[in-house]
């Protein structure tokens, strides 16, 4: 039976480097992305996404690499040849033009008729609920509707790929919920690939189809938002994906799990946990606040790693209490339904399903 060949990526990136004087921010990226692929680039400040999303599109040269467009190496040609266009965290809307003006800014440049300009402007202020709007001047509208205005003026240009960076940090909480939907619509709609660049992992998983989570100018892991935040790749992932808090193991290979045991407490210990290669011996555990829970001292034997502590302190997130805990393996912040006091005997239980196992760090690099 032959295998179904993948078909030939949108964009592919090989080797991809770049560097400003002697500091190399990108180390190294392999990439593929699918025709109409909505694809997140998530981590930390600093990380390298925006620096590859500005070599991707061509405002940023490269030191070393290849980026293919549909097979085509566009390395050597400028930002209008390559098929793309950039939506900026700042919008770069023209502020001596009204909304019409801004939108067909790219079609003019192009020398379209402008009647032609007139139509595909106007059907694109219907898709974006700005009819109405096309002689305002752009100092006039909120922050959504710029936003808006500058998707607008990326979409007028026809473009096959769409580049967002960080399009939503400058919005108010409750817009920036509604233009992420509105843009994943948008893009759907359209059939575009688009790249994302955010250092909000909800609004990368809400977004994208695929996130690449890069660390320091490397891809420390690419996947589907349920693989990367259910199966983290390594402990810089776990904690940026949210498992924060981190204990202390030694891990026995059992099988195909590993039972866990918690040094500074006897009695803490849990079977059949997951865990990636080989390794046992010391080891360093994530977990997300909100899988675990808090039980009295006498809390019942679960297949569950369990922790005795006291509560050093509770605040209200709204809808649960993020509570700190102190034990004698370190301090960890569990969610809880309801405010404990201080001071109070608990037990954190985090079941094994929820427990990502590494090696830990010094192990980690001597393996590398």
């Amino acid at each position: 039976m032959q295998m179904e060949k993948e078909p030939e990526p949108m964009i592919a990136i090989r080797g991809l480097r770049v560097a400003y004087r002697d500091n190399e921010v990108l180390k190294g990226i392999d990439l593929n992305v699918q025709a109409g692929q909505f694809v997140a680039l998530l981590g930390a400040s600093g990380c390298g996404k925006t620096t590859l999303l500005r070599t991707i599109s061509g405002f940023t040269p490269a030191r070393a690499g290849t980026i293919a467009v549909q097979g085509r190496n566009v390395m050597a040609e400028p930002p209008e040849r390559r098929g793309m266009a950039m939506v900026f965290q700042s919008y770069a809307l023209w502020s001596h033009m009204n909304v019409m003006q801004n939108i067909g800014y790219g079609l003019k440049l192009r020398s379209v008729p402008r009647a032609q300009i007139t139509a595909k402007v106007l059907g694109l202020l219907e898709m974006l609920d700005l009819k109405g709007f096309e002689n305002r001047p752009v100092a006039e509208l909120s922050g959504g509707q710029r936003q808006r205005v500058a998707l607008g003026r990326a979409l007028a240009i026809e473009p096959q790929i769409l580049l967002l960076d960080e399009p939503l940090s400058n919005l108010d909480a409750r817009i920036r919920l509604q233009m992420r939907h509105e843009i994943r619509s948008i893009q759907k709609r359209l059939g575009l690939t688009a790249i994302l660049v955010t250092h909000d992992r909800e609004e990368a998983m809400v977004m994208a189809d695929r996130v690449v989570v890069l660390d320091a100018g490397r891809v420390a892991q690419i996947g589907t938002p349920e693989e990367v935040f259910q199966r983290p790749a390594s402990p810089y992932v776990a904690s940026f994906m949210g498992a924060e808090n981190i204990i202390d193991c030694d891990a026995v290979r059992d099988g195909a799990g590993v039972t866990l045991s918690v040094p500074s407490v006897g009695q803490a210990r849990v079977k059949s946990v997951h865990m990636a290669g080989d390794a046992g011996g010391p080891v360093q555990v994530h977990f997300r606040s909100e899988m675990a829970t808090l039980g009295g001292q006498d809390a019942p034997a679960t297949d569950a790693l369990q922790l005795p502590g006291v509560i050093a302190q509770a605040s209200y997130l709204g809808g649960a209490y993020r509570c700190e805990v102190k034990t004698d393996s370190g301090r960890f912040f569990i969610d809880h339904s309801a405010s404990l006091a201080t001071g109070a005997p608990v037990t954190i239980c985090i079941p094994a399903h929820a427990l990502h196992v590494y090696a830990r760090e010094p192990q980690r690099r001597a393996a590398a």
